[in-house]
């Protein structure tokens, strides 16, 4: 379960999206490992952000830009050589995606194939892996959890979009990066999918935990749309570990694990939107309460649930903390924050704590 610290230091690291919430996480988290990591992406996505309050800038080297520009990424990647590609940069949400889906497909898609048109340009060995989405698979609403030879789909353009992300994947990998020719292009492409990642400094708008957060925080109740929906939760780090470790194995062999990996929560952590309220409400306390929003809304997936058999079999990959402590985890981390903590700190303290659990060492 645990990672090989030694990698990572000194790593030349490319990072699309260190702006975004799991983004200032990871380079908070790559610092701390020894890598040398440059970031490319917009400007924090909201507004308060983690980046700012983790003061991320301080630790890595950032770099404004857009994935759909292709010279300016071009150029940011040339100049950075790295030996590891890490992209997270993407329009995340769905809502957001009904609102500009011409933007959702142009960031989610053609932001793909520029990242691995800049890399194939440099003529470098290197390891990508491309984050896409839990959401990347044909919803059928099945009770039981998707694995990674299931059809792509996506009913709305944000979950669409990601499985359109996976299949320019998989051409890019048959078409010029092939695991069977690596010795002659050096380059090692996997993708990740995760389930929803949850964690402190998550200020995304129509989202679950940041809807409560804002309105506990606020004395108000909180407006629920799905409360029955039920999604694989998982707390932030989970799925970065398995993208780390995958562009660890990525590096020795490219033949056995240049594919699509899932990373997602046990099924006794795949609860309701409700289940997730109730306890976060019960966590918090001080008057803390939800209740349903009955406004029209666009479609979302009602069910949607990952297997990981694969990661845990072949990745030595699985969950370390339980839903509800990573529900602790965030009340403690939002409750540091109205008592004017060090984010920066508080933050690393839980990387740091997290470190523990699965095995690593100093």
């Amino acid at each position: 379960m645990t990672l090989n610290r030694s990698f990572w230091k000194g790593r030349r690291v490319f990072l699309t999206g260190h702006t975004g919430f799991k983004g200032s996480w990871l380079s908070l988290w790559l610092h701390s490992l020894g890598a040398e990591v440059t970031g490319y992406a917009l400007d924090p996505p909201t507004e308060p952000n983690l980046f700012t309050q983790a003061r991320v800038a301080g630790c890595i080297r950032c770099l404004r830009g857009d994935i759909r520009d292709y010279p300016a990424l071009k150029k940011a990647i040339a100049e950075c050589r790295p030996e590891v590609v890490l992209h997270m940069a993407a329009q995340s949400v769905v809502r957001t995606s009904y609102e500009n889906p011409v933007e959702n497909y142009a960031t989610n898609v053609m932001g793909t194939v520029h990242v691995f048109e800049a890399v194939r340009e440099l003529g470098r060995a290197c390891v990508i892996v491309n984050v896409t989405s839990d959401k990347c698979y044909e919803n059928r609403e099945w009770v039981w959890g998707y694995r990674e030879s299931e059809p792509m789909g996506g009913k709305d353009p944000y979950s669409n979009s990601k499985a359109c992300s996976e299949l320019v994947t998989s051409a890019y990998r048959e078409s010029f990066f092939s695991p069977e020719t690596i010795e002659k292009h050096g380059i090692a492409l996997g993708s990740a999918r995760a389930g929803n990642a949850i964690g402190g400094g998550d200020w995304t708008p129509h989202q679950l935990i940041p809807d409560l957060i804002r309105a506990f925080t606020a004395g108000e109740p909180c407006l629920i749309r799905n409360p029955l929906s039920y999604r694989p939760w998982q707390f932030a780090l989970e799925p970065l570990r398995g993208y780390l470790i995958l562009a660890e194995r990525l590096s020795e062999d490219a033949l056995g694990f240049a594919s699509g990996w899932n990373f997602g929560p046990v099924d006794a952590d795949v609860q309701p939107v409700s289940w997730i309220a109730d306890t976060l409400v019960r966590f918090w306390g001080d008057g803390a309460a939800w209740q349903l929003d009955s406004g029209s809304h666009p479609h979302e997936a009602r069910a949607l649930k990952l297997d990981a058999s694969k990661a845990g079999a072949f990745l030595n990959w699985r969950p370390a903390l339980s839903l509800a402590e990573a529900l602790a985890w965030i009340v403690q981390w939002y409750r540091g924050l109205q008592q004017g903590s060090d984010m920066r700190e508080l933050t690393l303290a839980q990387i740091q704590r997290y470190e523990a659990l699965i095995g690593m060492t100093i």
